[in-house]
């Protein structure tokens, strides 16, 4: 099965996001996913340039309601516990542009599999049917991860200079945390995503970085 598929680029028009509004946040019961068939995932990180998972069709897609944001501290892959990291979740307010994935039916089991084993090694990500408007027009449910309010590693709105100092020294299975902040913006970059609480980050890991060598 092919992972390419072509994104489409324009822009939704006011109507549809007019549309999607009036959803905004709507959470879609769990059984809707194994009644339709071929189902839609939406990424807003590494899913959207590492799905890592077989695909037909690709588009970018908008979710109103929740945002994209470092709200949870990472105690295996880029942190730990004592020296805990931060990662991307979905916390509620805002909107996210992310790409959207529809993997056809057969495919369902072992895609679920995949992500729940992904994303969900400390339960911190909770797994959710949310309604997403795709560029074509179209409002499909969409599963996707979110950050649970109630888990310990939840991190919530962090000003800026915590975001620096939590993120600039911490490293964990997966690598350092400031590689993983400049390889996000750097991925976002590409897929026409831009975020300027990232951006500012990422332009201060790379002075201390800078400084980090020089020193």
């Amino acid at each position: 099965m092919s992972r390419a598929a072509s994104a489409r680029r324009q822009t939704p028009g006011a109507a549809d996001h007019a549309r999607l509004h009036s959803t905004a946040g709507a959470e879609e019961p769990a059984d809707r996913v194994k009644a339709q068939g071929d189902f839609w995932i939406f990424g807003y990180g590494s899913l959207m340039w590492r799905p890592g998972f077989d695909f037909v069709e690709r588009q970018t897609a908008l979710l109103r309601g929740w945002r994209r944001c470092l709200c949870v501290y990472s105690h295996v892959h880029r942190g730990t516990p004592a020296m805990p990291g931060l990662v991307l979740g979905l916390d509620r307010g805002g909107a996210c542009h992310g790409a959207a994935f529809r993997v056809e039916a057969g495919a369902r089991e072992a895609t679920l599999r995949y992500l729940r084993e992904r994303e969900q090694v400390t339960s911190v990500y909770l797994e959710r049917n949310l309604r997403v408007l795709l560029v074509d027009g179209e409002v499909v449910s969409a599963l996707t991860y979110v950050a649970d309010r109630r888990h310990p590693q939840y991190a919530g709105r962090l000003e800026l200079e915590e975001l620096l100092r939590l993120t600039a020294h911490a490293v964990g299975r997966s690598g350092r945390n400031v590689d993983y902040i400049l390889s996000t913006v750097a991925h976002l970059e590409k897929v026409g995503v831009r975020d300027a609480t990232l951006e500012w980050l990422a332009g201060r890991l790379k002075g201390t970085r800078r400084s980090a060598f020089a020193g």
